[in-house]
């Protein structure tokens, strides 16, 4: 073989490792937030049968408690999805609602699905402020001559 094909050969494993090393870059990232969704466990609460106790034992504490209330306990799972640079997307979410009597026995328990989640748009891209807008080249230069020339000489000292 020449010494030119030693030469693109070497080009082509070359470009081939940095094709490998693009592609694996992109790889998915799955991450779980909250309470780590369990269905057999979710569904061994049975009202009637347990209580804060045995709850607390099986699930853990709680997400959150009812805001006006102490008798709503709230397991919130949410699973999103990454793909290379994009934003994170939501794949599944679950909340399990439980629900005590003043005695602390399990009285009802449902569970929700992405159904429940609220979906937020803002409107535009930046919050509006009072004051004037200034372009990009008044606010570099715009302090030019605005300065306080008084502190320029040295108080005389007696």
């Amino acid at each position: 073989m020449k010494k030119w094909d030693y030469l693109m050969r070497g080009n082509r494993l070359f470009a081939a490792a940095i094709v490998a090393l693009s592609l694996s870059a992109c790889a998915g990232i799955r991450d779980n937030s909250g309470y780590i969704y369990n269905e057999e466990l979710a569904t061994s609460i049975e009202p009637g049968i347990d209580n804060r106790d045995s709850v607390q034992a099986t699930l853990g504490q709680p997400t959150f408690v009812g805001q006006f209330s102490d008798s709503d306990w709230y397991y919130v799972s949410r699973r999103t999805g990454t793909f290379a640079f994009r934003q994170p997307r939501m794949t599944d979410t679950r909340i399990v609602r439980i629900r005590f009597d003043e005695a602390g026995n399990v009285l009802d328990v449902s569970e929700r699905g992405p159904e429940a989640v609220a979906s937020i748009d803002p409107e535009g891209d930046t919050t509006p402020t009072l004051g004037r807008e200034r372009s990009f080249f008044e606010e570099i230069f715009g302090n030019i001559g605005q300065v306080n020339q008084g502190g320029l000489q040295a108080p005389q000292q007696q």
